[in-house]
């Protein structure tokens, strides 16, 4: 019985493997972020009175984070705060998204931090047992989702320092669900310089 269940592991292990790079030949390869692409960026406060900012003012003295809620007793404890950069906001998606994430919320329509280069993953990521297991995991966890809206780019986690110290995280997701790892970001957000900026008239 052990061998074949070694076996079926091993074919299945080896099938999956398979999948991931049949589908990984069409995924666009990401480009590495710049600072000064993101900064650029016109984003919508979701909550309260609408109003429009430069993303670059998020980080002159702070740092913006993509859905880690789970971070923010410890980014507290850092005085780092927790942002969410959303590509659209159809009918009750945010708000529905809300109870799972504890940060400010902004909408990024022209999805620069998507970018520079946009990457999708298309139906050939429903050949993909990681997508599978990371829909289930979501699925376990309360979030059900909808099929509303685009759907198809893949996003990210970026931690970004004050003033010139740039980009100190950078996390591409591989396929639907792909997670950064927590002490990764820990570790950058304890990066951030706590130094007071110098202000040029």
């Amino acid at each position: 019985m052990g061998l074949l269940t070694s076996a079926v592991g091993t074919v299945v292990g080896l099938v999956s493997g398979f999948m991931n790079f049949f589908t990984d030949i069409f995924l666009t390869p990401p480009l590495k972020a710049t600072l000064k692409h993101l900064e650029e960026t016109e984003l919508q406060t979701l909550s309260g009175e609408t109003r429009t900012l430069k993303a670059k003012s998020l980080w002159d003295e702070e740092v913006i984070i993509h859905k880690l809620s789970s971070l923010k007793p410890q980014l507290d404890e850092l005085g780092v705060p927790l942002y969410a950069v959303v590509k659209e906001d159809i009918g009750t998606e945010v708000q529905n998204f809300r109870p799972f994430f504890k940060g400010e919320i902004f909408l990024d329509e022209k999805k620069r931090f998507y970018g520079p280069r946009e990457r999708k993953m298309g139906v050939l990521a429903f050949l993909r047992v990681g997508v599978w297991m990371n829909g289930l995991r979501a699925f376990r966890n309360g979030f059900v989702g909808n099929v509303l809206g685009e759907g198809f780019v893949l996003g990210g986690v970026f931690v970004i320092g004050r003033g010139d110290q740039g980009i100190l995280l950078e996390h591409r997701e591989i396929e639907f669900g792909d997670k950064v790892n927590i002490r990764d970001v820990l570790q950058a957000a304890r990066r951030i310089s706590k130094e007071p900026l110098s202000v040029e008239n």
